[in-house]
């Protein structure tokens, strides 16, 4: 697999290839599919593309049918997967990468983006509302943030093992990444108070230099697990050259099946 990273041109591909998938789907844009790819490589044992490309098709789970176009699959598989590899090499030669994050911009007080001349409607849906609400009070930061966010986070919920570490530090970094997603529990709100409060962000540098050390932490401390490999244990102790065939042929082990 090529580790070559996507140009500019490549990543606008890959958004506009992704935002074609077929409906009812609603697929990653390359913004949350940068953040999954990071949460893919964190994990606590090796992933496989098989495993965690149907996953970028739907945010909830849905898969694709069965005649998609082939071609247009193809592309995308290359694409994502290039990424992957060179977001997997820049973890592990330079601790460092650079995310897919789409800049908001503050409107300028007194433009008509500031002060829309049309109230817009208030949702009728209690939870709708709740959520836009929860929105709103978040700073720009945390919303320019958090389709990439949202992206690990959906990696993190496809694949639990990291989520389920029995690991403070763990915790503690997945707690550094998470503030920028809507707080709804008590519970997460408070969390985001303390971060804010003892961690305050000065501007989105500052936000984006914390989140890839954080991510960088991460692939850090799960390292060991993902490079695991079992031993194989044999069952009794091993038998000498000289030792009773353990077939029971009563001849030496060396002139049975140990023989070469």
């Amino acid at each position: 697999m090529s580790t070559l990273d996507l140009t500019e041109s490549e990543f606008a591909e890959l958004d506009e290839l992704l935002a074609t998938t077929p409906a009812p789907l609603q697929a990653l844009d390359a913004s949350m599919l940068d953040g999954y790819l990071c949460g893919v490589l964190v994990q606590p044992r090796l992933i496989e593309i098989d495993e965690w490309l149907p996953n970028i098709f739907d945010y909830d789970g849905g898969v694709l049918p069965e005649e998609v176009d082939a071609t247009w699959l193809a592309r995308i598989r290359e694409l994502a997967e290039r990424r992957h590899g060179a977001l997997n090499r820049a973890m592990v030669e330079d601790g460092w990468f650079d995310p897919v994050v789409l800049d908001l911009e503050e409107p300028a007080e007194g433009s008509a983006e500031a002060a829309p001349a049309v109230e817009e409607e208030a949702p009728s849906d209690p939870d709708e509302a709740a959520a836009r609400a929860t929105y709103d009070s978040m700073s720009l930061i945390s919303r320019t943030l958090m389709p990439w966010v949202a992206g690990f986070q959906h990696a993190a919920l496809c694949f639990p093992e990291l989520s389920e570490m029995d690991d403070d530090a763990v915790m503690a970094a997945l707690a550094r990444l998470y503030r920028h997603l809507p707080a709804e529990t008590p519970e997460e709100k408070e969390v985001v108070a303390t971060l804010d409060r003892e961690h305050p962000l000065k501007d989105l540098d500052d936000a984006i230099e914390e989140l890839v050390v954080t991510v960088a932490d991460l692939c850090d401390l799960t390292q060991t697990q993902r490079y695991h490999v079992e031993t194989l244990r044999r069952e009794g102790p091993k038998l000498g050259r000289n030792d009773p065939c353990h077939c029971g042929s009563g001849r030496k082990y060396k002139q049975c099946h140990g023989a070469n």
